[in-house]
């Protein structure tokens, strides 16, 4: 990263400042409960928001290694699922660190809006004693609540059942059905558990043959952060009122880097200036 780069510090579930397209295509992501056996199945095939995901980062000329890229792929399909079976009032931020290799996984979804996206963190990741996957959400109009819990393991999907089993209180389990299909099964009340405990791939995979199965919804989910010049003159700002040649360095633009999808935005002096200006 170049030295100039400046990582943006605002909030990572700061609400979307630019708007979705409701119009616009996105991945469908089905829910179903399970009759007799009490548990919810969420499902879907990412190979659409797969995509998006590699256009953003060709866009902003993102190299993730290989390694990460694979982790980041199975963490995005562990959140996707979740943000499907949770009310659509929510937002919410995973941050999932683990010490060996030594990388952060952030994603970050809109439930209102059916959006999601996220990043890879790889320089200056804190070493600690223990791999720690930290949940943020708020629901509208009410105070934002966290939790944590270690893991064991270089496995996204294995910090989300940790997750699940200790934060959730209720059990829940990730299937890769496919190359990029996956699902979620997560208990509710009264849960067959010797059933739930038992599931494999296949039973998972083909389990309308065999179980009765109740749709509960089709949402649609996108990728979309939302950051754009404005946001990035704002969180600016603050550092240009105190320290101007610090931030430009003599040059006459600086590039800030998103941290919600790593996306990076040029802005030059001459923008910050008239900002901070019209502030006053």
């Amino acid at each position: 990263m170049d030295k100039r780069d400046r990582v943006a510090l605002f909030d990572p579930t700061m609400a979307e400042s630019t708007p979705v397209n409701p119009a616009e295509p996105g991945l469908n992501v089905l829910t179903h409960f399970v009759r007799a056996r009490n548990v919810l199945v969420a499902r879907a095939n990412l190979s659409e928001l797969y995509v998006d995901y590699y256009l953003h980062l060709g866009a902003n000329k993102v190299r993730p290694s290989e390694a990460h890229d694979a982790m980041f792929k199975r963490a995005l399909a562990g959140f996707v699922l979740h943000c499907a079976s949770r009310p659509r009032n929510e937002m919410t931020a995973w941050t999932i660190n683990f010490q060996e290799p030594r990388v952060n996984l952030f994603l970050t979804g809109d439930n209102e809006l059916g959006t999601v996206t996220g990043r890879i963190f790889d320089e200056n990741v804190r070493e600690l004693p223990e791999n720690v996957f930290y949940a943020d959400v708020v629901r509208r109009r009410e105070p934002s609540r966290r939790s944590a819990v270690n893991f064991v393991g270089a496995d996204p999907l294995v910090a989300v059942e940790k997750f699940y089993s200790q934060s959730e209180q209720r059990p829940g389990r990730f299937f890769q059905l496919g190359e990029e299909e996956f699902a979620l099964v997560c208990e509710h009340p009264d849960c067959d558990a010797a059933w739930f405990a038992a599931l494999d791939v296949e039973q998972v995979r083909t389990m309308e043959k065999n179980e009765t199965l109740s749709l509960l919804e089709t949402r649609v989910c996108r990728w979309h952060c939302g950051c754009n010049q404005a946001r990035m003159l704002e969180v600016l700002a603050p550092v240009m009122r105190t320290d101007p040649e610090g931030l430009f360095a003599g040059d006459p633009v600086v590039t800030i880097q998103c941290p919600r999808c790593a996306a990076r935005h040029a802005v030059t002096r001459e923008a910050l200036e008239a900002f901070v200006a019209g502030q006053k």
